[in-house]
């Protein structure tokens, strides 16, 4: 009987380690990673608010990660480049996508034959925070207000070129939204992103252009841009003499453009959660804040299951707006 319990208890503690083995092996990808390098994905060029604001995150985060995040640039079709390159990646891991979220849902909605759909496509990790737009021109423009600006663009009778981050982006939707709001046309002239349209505002090529605080706000302090009114629900105290919209005679006109992380959909949840955690750190620290305040970013931390509401909140709001604007994309 003694021989029976213990050939019988021997086998359960074999038992008990082979499964001991077992769960170690299945768990240690996910309890080892990162071994290297995390490439986040971008849907704009380098030098715009988007580009500002990933690497601004990237640092602390590859910091607290022990493995650097590396910014992989894709601009173009309004983000839907970096959302399609995104969508293709390895979930395991080390390919993450930071969203310029309000954008992409635009395209979404835009696009025809978009690549990817951020609501079924992604794991949401974290939103990170908002960044506003405003209305900025060429300082040859006589206007210093948003009417003394609206009576100019009517007195030019289409005869003028506009600027946008792109067809398909937040920026090229306000112009539009803009333009029909005021009765008026002119020639839309798409780039890849701020870093290659405000160039060509500066040097007079292009008359008008809704742009992030955060690209803008250099050229506007060395004279080479002047602001005209901020697409946002409260002004910017970094440009305290630009009204709102709102305030300067156009009512609702808010727009908050956000930015957020994803994974590639099946990416592991603990990974999910890791990156979770580690953003929400470095998104509550008082010194980063107000480094990116000085900047024109507004931070702000919602997690994975409330990323999962607003963007899926984002797409069908503006479905419905550009369905009632009729803007096309093909």
């Amino acid at each position: 009987m003694n021989l029976t319990k213990y050939i019988y208890s021997h086998i359960l503690t074999a038992l008990l380690i082979s499964i001991g083995l077992c769960t170690h092996a299945l768990a240690a990808p996910d309890a080892d990673w990162p071994k290297k390098p995390i490439m986040a994905i971008l849907p704009f060029p380098a030098g715009g608010s988007t580009d500002v604001f990933a690497r601004a995150i990237g640092v602390p985060l590859g910091e607290a990660l022990g493995q650097p995040v590396v910014i992989e640039n894709k601009p173009g079709a309004g983000g839907m480049i970096a959302l399609g390159a995104a969508a293709k990646a390895s979930s395991d891991g080390y390919t993450l996508l930071f969203s310029a979220l309000t954008n992409q849902s635009i395209s979404y909605s835009l696009f025809k034959n978009p690549p990817a759909d951020l609501t079924k496509d992604f794991a949401p990790i974290a939103l990170v925070g908002a960044i506003p737009h405003l209305i900025v021109v060429n300082p040859s423009v006589p206007a210093k207000n948003l009417p003394e600006l609206i009576a100019f663009i009517k007195s030019k009778k289409g005869d003028f070129n506009y600027a946008s981050q792109g067809n398909g982006s937040l920026s090229h939707l306000e112009s539009t939204l803009f333009m029909q709001r005021i009765g008026a046309t002119g020639t839309h002239i798409p780039y890849k992103g701020s870093a290659f349209a405000l160039p060509d505002l500066i040097a007079g090529n292009t008359l008008m252009m809704f742009d992030s605080v955060t690209a803008s706000l250099p050229h506007i302090q060395s004279g080479k841009l002047r602001p005209i009114a901020i697409a946002a629900a409260e002004r910017s105290p970094l440009i305290p003499n630009a009204p709102t919209l709102g305030q300067d005679g156009m009512k609702q006109f808010d727009v908050e453009n956000l930015y957020a992380f994803f994974a590639p959909k099946g990416t592991s949840p603990v990974i999910v959660a890791r990156l979770e955690r580690e953003i929400r750190k470095i998104l509550t620290n008082p010194d980063f804040k107000a480094r990116l305040a000085n900047q024109g970013i507004h931070p702000q931390f919602a997690n994975s299951e409330q990323l999962a509401n607003i963007t899926q909140s984002e797409h069908d709001k503006w479905a419905k707006i550009v369905k009632a604007a009729n803007i096309k994309i093909d």
